[in-house]
């Protein structure tokens, strides 16, 4: 067994605590990472906290990046690679063999159940991980080779970090669901870090009007910074004589990441006829849907997942958009130390950092 230091979610509705644990050696097709940077998801926040006593302990984490040192005899990356880690898929499913593992029909299994497969234990009990089949809050993980991303050695892990998901989605629902151009206008609902995300996949589109709506001052002012041609505070601006206003009527395209209805709702009437709206948030479960609005105007909803794109094909493209500079991650990025790990979950639940990326001893 390797020693490691992981965050450890130990009671109902608690944090993570930081404790000693252990992890088995790599077998099959798996690597042991050695986790250099992982970013904190608000799906860590929000599905921890309402994750059951009866699947505790648990260790999540989802957005890891580090170095292969060690690696089993059917492992695809080698000892030495950096990987950027991101969500697990069977890859023998119908989804999978078309491409599209982020709707791999054992998804839910893969990546949301917790795996008590041996990988990890604490104080020689057994300790639930693989989240996302990675559980990256912790400085030696294990991965097999449907969500090892082999990147190159000169990327920043704490920017590599959110490739594995939120920049992932953001950028993706933008260049790979909804395929915008520059006769469009986008509006995107919600600018943390996959609605940020968005708005640069918005730039890197070509998109001609870009409209972020978000009550925070700080994130709107960043949402233009990245390339918005506007921003709307719902809690002040009339939003919909905004999003009015722009030419055609309205938006031709929609992501929300709030999903919140009300949200879900002012996005559908906002569109243009024939628009598209992008359900990508975790919350609500249900909302209602104005059924004769949507057939009236001829409007599309679809969720996205993770993009829409596989993260072998997609997250080296990232890469390369962030050394062209197209992709300036580092506005997005707030380190913390490992060692801090307090303060960077609460900056993450409280919503006082965009993306909080622990950084790991090496």
């Amino acid at each position: 067994m390797i020693d490691a230091r992981a965050a450890v979610v130990f009671a109902e509705g608690a944090d993570p605590e930081l404790a000693d644990v252990q992890v088995r050696p790599p077998a099959d097709d798996e690597v042991l990472v050695r986790i250099e940077a992982t970013g904190i998801c608000h799906t860590d926040v929000s599905v921890s906290a309402r994750w059951p006593a009866r699947k505790l302990p648990m260790v999540f984490g989802h957005e890891g990046v580090g170095i292969v040192v060690e690696a089993a005899p059917g492992a695809r990356a080698a000892v030495g690679d950096r990987v950027v880690l991101t969500f697990a898929s069977c890859g023998g499913c119908a989804n999978c063999l078309r491409g599209r593992p982020a709707y791999c029909a054992q998804s839910t299994t893969l990546n949301m159940r917790g795996d008590t497969g041996g990988a990890l234990s604490i104080r020689g009990n057994p300790l639930r991980g693989g989240f996302f089949g990675q559980s990256s809050f912790a400085t030696h993980v294990l991965a097999r080779p449907a969500n090892t991303v082999v990147v190159g050695s000169d990327v920043d892990p704490a920017l590599a970090a959110p490739l594995g998901c939120s920049v992932q989605t953001g950028v993706g629902t933008v260049l790979n669901a909804m395929s915008v151009g520059a006769d469009d206008a986008l509006v995107v609902f919600g600018a943390g870090a996959v609605g940020l995300s968005a708005v640069m996949g918005a730039v890197i589109a070509g998109c001609a009007h870009i409209v972020a709506v978000d009550p925070i001052a700080e994130r709107r002012a960043l949402a233009t910074e990245l390339g918005a041609t506007a921003v709307i505070d719902p809690a002040v601006d009339d939003a919909a004589a905004v999003l009015a206003a722009l030419p055609g009527g309205g938006p031709t395209a929609a992501i929300d990441t709030t999903a919140l209805a009300p949200v879900i709702a002012g996005a559908l009437a906002a569109l243009q006829a024939c628009g598209t709206l992008a359900l990508v948030g975790l919350g609500a479960l249900t909302a209602e849907l104005p059924v004769g609005l949507v057939m009236a105007k001829g409007l599309r909803v679809r969720g996205v997942v993770e993009g829409d794109g596989d993260p072998h094909v997609f997250i080296p493209r990232l890469a390369e958009l962030w050394r062209r500079g197209e992709l300036p991650l580092e506005k997005l990025v707030t380190r913390f130390e490992f060692t801090d790990f307090d303060r960077a979950w609460s900056a993450a639940k409280g919503g006082r950092a965009v993306k909080p990326v622990l950084i790991l001893p090496r």
